[in-house]
């Protein structure tokens, strides 16, 4: 989508910012730079050209997809106010203005700070224990009142990801990256994963994002702010940790050689934040669960389109067999999680 002309005045100075272009709600997002200082324009919008089918908008205001959801978060002040109890905040929001075409724009704080992409381990380890101190606040409680919350993030958006039915588990870029047992193990998450989302669902409740992951995220003066607000409604605790943990490497952003030292440094400090309002070992195991939930659906979806995404498409701009052989790691740890659920 190109700058909206009737939001920009003559003179303002305007750049386009990364973000995902897949999703059909973003209509696009630009830094202004207006009489008044930078703000950050994000236009949310019901249809748009070149989203993939999966995530198309939906108007269901309960969809995972929900094309307003942002700007009815923005509206009701939920971004500040839901992990406050953390320190966790989101770009203030300076207004949302309906447009003629149907869409919506959010005028946001443009929020000055370190990208999330350059977090280390205790960098990802600091927005763990403040998002533990934040979603124990809502631990069993009932979410925000509010019908444009996402009701079921995770069955919803990985169940509707479109995956044939013939997969190729010996596809060559599989067999030269991942063993015999990881694509054993990958396999049997694939085909119980209703068993496994039913395991998540069991899970203690809490208010998620649904989306932390460090392009989400801005390392501020205040402390770490947590951008893209589009997904956020009930979910399971330890959900948006095993997110956070795990999806600051598939894209290859931190160095894969740090799996390990994150996974340990973000869950230790999440169920710290947490303070006991969860059992400390219900909540270790919710972060396992919760993660092979979330992450169910890689690994056939890189088979599914292992020959069909160019490389340099999307923000993973590896080729093939180094998207492969970088993601093996991460996929060991969720086929262990899932292991824990399954029993294979």
């Amino acid at each position: 989508m190109t700058l909206p002309a009737d939001l920009v005045q003559a003179g303002w100075a305007t750049e386009g910012l990364e973000h995902g272009s897949a999703n059909e709600v973003t209509g696009g997002v630009w830094r202004v730079r207006r009489d008044d200082g930078p703000v950050v324009l994000k236009v949310a919008t019901p249809r748009r050209a070149g989203a993939l089918p999966h995530l198309a908008a939906s108007t269901d205001p309960g969809h995972f997809n929900y094309w307003r959801r942002e700007p009815c978060a923005y509206e009701a002040g939920l971004p500040a106010a839901v992990f406050a109890e953390g320190g966790l905040s989101a770009p203030a929001c300076l207004s949302v203005q309906e447009r003629a075409d149907g869409s919506v724009a959010m005028w946001l704080e443009d929020v000055p700070g370190a990208a999330g992409t350059s977090f280390g381990p205790a960098g990802l380890g600091d927005v763990a224990y403040r998002l533990g101190l934040g979603q124990a606040a809502w631990a069993n409680r009932p979410p925000w009142d509010a019908p444009w919350l996402a009701r079921d993030f995770l069955t919803d958006g990985g169940l509707g990801l479109p995956v044939p039915a013939g997969l190729d588990w010996e596809h060559p870029a599989a067999v030269a990256a991942w063993s015999p047992g990881l694509r054993a193990g990958l396999r049997s998450l694939w085909e119980r994963r209703l068993e496994v989302l039913a395991a998540a669902r069991a899970l203690p409740r809490t208010m998620c994002h649904h989306d932390v992951w460090p392009m989400n995220l801005i390392g501020a003066a205040r402390g770490p702010v947590l951008l893209d607000w589009a997904h956020v409604g009930p979910g399971a605790i330890g959900e948006d940790a095993a997110n956070l943990a795990l999806d600051a490497f598939f894209d290859g952003f931190l160095d894969v050689t740090l799996l390990a030292e994150v996974v340990a440094t973000v869950s230790e400090a999440y169920v710290r934040g947490l303070r006991g309002v969860v059992d400390p070992d219900v909540a270790h195991r919710a972060i396992r669960v919760a993660g092979a939930a979330k992450f169910f659906w890689m690994a056939p979806r890189m088979l599914a389109t292992a020959d069909a995404t160019p490389a340099g498409s999307g923000y993973d701009k590896r080729d093939v067999a180094a998207r492969f052989a970088g993601r093996e790691p991460i996929l060991r740890v969720i086929a262990s999680w899932a292991s824990e659920i399954t029993g294979n």
